[in-house]
């Protein structure tokens, strides 16, 4: 049997980028990833990377280092991620003050010029302009998740790490087994985005991550081209994830709704032509629940016609995934304080920004670099709010 130095478990984009950095510092790793194809929050997402958005010292020094990162990590992975720049419009609506929502902006890295209607029709021709009083521009960075976590793959194999397709039943201190085999290593990475809080569950291991059901309706390649990402300014996801992580004992209720979902109406179109459309949030604490889709695309085509009327009708199919998220909006990075040869690399709320800086710092610290911003960002940060919680 083969001992690892570690064990990486979940290969979406988080465990693609750790597995790669890890091998890349020299440690022999294991990525164990359940599905040939991988359904989860990596391959739904909008491949959007927002590294303007940095609003502390320590999130402007991560936004800096991705896009230094992401300008380059085609050439260094060997393979395209599809990396480009791209205008980011978001969205006022006409009954709200321009000025009062730039102004929630300020603080970011890069602060958003704020467009008339006039100026964000022409930037993007398809916008209904009866239906936003101004827009928000920003820079934004682009990717397609799977070619982004292919890349990560291929390259971590050529640096003679071992990936496996098979489901993982349980874990340990030392290791895990799976449907097949047991594995054994001196660290294991939890890497497996929503399914991370059941897995550290069944190891008798607690901490402050959650997730949300995200939809969105995918289309295939089309000949119709919208010139921007279109997303809401006032989005409402980050709020009800706020309030959805407030009381950590709710997640343990079978088949609750922690808080009601949301609608945030917005769109991408990718380098193929295809859109992703979305997004309900649903805060369910039942991982695989019923929901009526068709009622569900039925809305989000709804709102996507008021803002980009040509969409309402484009083919398509409803889709959602699993999206983690902490209780404070920053990841969960390191060690657990019960069980420190088990790490959480989960939790991210704007992963393709952050997210490969963070693999990068992971592996350094791994390989014996202590660094001060993985120290923030610990799942023991959590631990004493954690045990006076679950007290009550």
């Amino acid at each position: 049997m083969k001992h690892y130095d570690w064990i990486v478990v979940g290969g979406g984009l988080a465990g693609s980028a750790l597995s790669y950095e890890l091998a890349k510092v020299g440690s022999s790793v294991l990525l164990l990833e359940q599905s040939a194809t991988p359904q989860g929050a990596t391959r739904y997402s909008y491949g959007g990377i927002a590294y303007w958005a940095g609003d502390t010292p320590m999130m402007r020094q991560l936004c800096q280092e991705s896009r230094a990162l992401h300008r380059n990590l085609s050439a260094e992975l060997a393979a395209d991620t599809e990396f480009r720049e791209i205008n980011l419009l978001l969205t006022i609506d006409p009954d709200r003050n321009p000025e009062q929502v730039a102004a929630a902006y300020a603080e970011f890295m890069a602060p958003p010029a704020l467009l008339s209607v006039e100026a964000a029709c022409a930037l993007e021709p398809l916008l209904n302009a009866n239906a936003i009083a101004a827009v928000l521009l920003f820079s934004h960075g682009h990717v397609s998740p799977e070619a982004m976590v292919k890349a990560y793959n291929q390259a971590f194999l050529n640096l003679g790490g071992d990936r496996q397709v098979t489901r993982v039943n349980s874990l340990s201190p030392a290791g895990v087994t799976t449907s097949s085999e047991t594995y054994t290593s001196a660290n294991i990475a939890i890497c497996a985005g929503a399914m991370s809080r059941s897995f550290l569950q069944q190891a008798g291991l607690s901490t402050r991550l959650y997730y949300t059901h995200a939809e969105m309706i995918e289309t295939p390649p089309l000949d119709l081209r919208l010139q921007a990402i279109v997303m809401p300014a006032e989005q409402q996801r980050f709020e009800m994830e706020e309030r959805a992580a407030e009381v950590d004992a709710l997640w343990d209720k079978p088949n609750f709704e922690v808080v009601p979902a949301i609608l945030d109406v917005g769109v991408v179109q990718f380098q193929d032509g295809s859109l992703r459309i979305g997004q309900i949030t649903r805060a369910l604490t039942d991982l695989h629940p019923q929901v009526d889709a068709p009622e569900s695309e039925i809305a989000m085509r709804m709102g996507i016609e008021k803002i980009l009327p040509a969409l309402k009708d484009v083919p398509g199919k409803w889709r959602s995934c699993l999206v983690a998220f902490s209780g404070d909006r920053l990841p969960l990075v390191g060690a657990m304080p019960q069980a420190p040869s088990i790490h959480l690399f989960s939790g991210f709320s704007n992963p393709f920004a952050i997210l490969p800086p963070l693999a990068r710092r992971f592996a350094q610290q791994a390989a014996g670099h202590p660094d001060e911003i993985l120290r923030q960002m610990s799942p023991g940060r959590f631990e004493a709010e954690f045990k006076s919680d679950n007290s009550t």
